[in-house]
């Protein structure tokens, strides 16, 4: 198993598309964070008090609302980046034919996609390092900048932080499970993209809008990973609930490691040549 876990990690940091994937998602999160702060302290939405300095339809946010909002902006849009590298760490190799002297070097196939799980799992923890610090570090600027409080200082916000990471993680799990189903590298590109950018967010709207739709929308793979986290911009927002953060990682696991073994016994149980 440690020669096959040393394998696969070699596999995905050796090649360039796991730090140009990386310092898209920093520099992007980083954006996002600071617009996200910037936003919300500036359109009437938030006071060092919490009331809105607008009309009456101004979203109103607690300073601690906004500060779970600014910094888990990794878990709520930045996830497609680990769930990609998770993804094509499969798909890249049918797309390229190296799963052929993979499985000759470890034909123990069930191993094989373990393997994979946990050395995507790694670097997702990489992901989910540099992407929340880039959100929380842009983020916690321009709320200085604006004079409104960081709670950089608080244990829970920490607490938050940390899960954040936690949720990145395990969304390279994901995309490992994914890529073991749906193993062309085009499609799994355009589904992901599909999926994550439009998809869900629109079922989320669209299930709120009823009365049972938001107990269904939090078991959805990204309310489950912002669940995670504690909170995000949607359920700050009002859109729809969150399960508890346990609860939450066990859904993101189980789509995961359901994902996997629906590819191992389909596509990773036929020949492949």
């Amino acid at each position: 198993m440690r020669a096959a876990l040393v394998t696969e990690y070699r596999k995905l940091v050796t090649t360039r598309l796991w730090w140009i994937l990386l310092l898209c998602m920093a520099v992007y999160m980083a954006f996002l964070s600071a617009v996200l702060g910037w936003g919300i302290t500036q359109g009437g939405g938030m006071s060092s008090t919490g009331a809105g300095a607008g009309g009456e339809d101004d979203l109103v946010l607690a300073p601690d609302a906004v500060v779970r909002a600014v910094y888990t902006i990794a878990v709520t849009f930045g996830y497609v980046f680990p769930l990609l590298v998770g993804a094509l760490a499969v798909a890249s190799e049918f797309r390229h034919q190296t799963i052929t002297p993979t499985l000759l070097a470890e034909p123990r196939r069930t191993l094989l996609v373990s393997a994979k799980l946990v050395s995507a799992g790694v670097l997702g923890l990489v992901y989910g390092i540099v992407g929340t610090l880039a959100a929380v570090g842009a983020g916690a600027a321009v709320l200085t900048l604006l004079d409104q409080p960081t709670f950089l200082d608080q244990a829970s916000t920490w607490r938050t932080i940390a899960l954040s990471v936690l949720a990145l993680a395990l969304w390279a799990v994901v995309g490992v499970g994914f890529g073991s189903v749906l193993t062309n590298q085009v499609a799994v590109i355009v589904v992901v993209l599909a999926f994550t950018q439009f998809v869900e967010p629109v079922l989320r709207f669209v299930l709120a809008l009823t009365s049972w739709g938001a107990d269904v929308a939090a078991y959805l793979p990204g309310a489950a990973g912002e669940a995670v986290s504690g909170g995000s911009f949607y359920s700050e927002t009002g859109l729809g609930s969150l399960l508890e953060w346990w609860q939450g990682a066990l859904v993101l696991l189980a789509y995961g490691v359901g994902l996997a073994a629906i590819g191992r016994v389909t596509t990773f149980r036929r020949d492949i040549t």
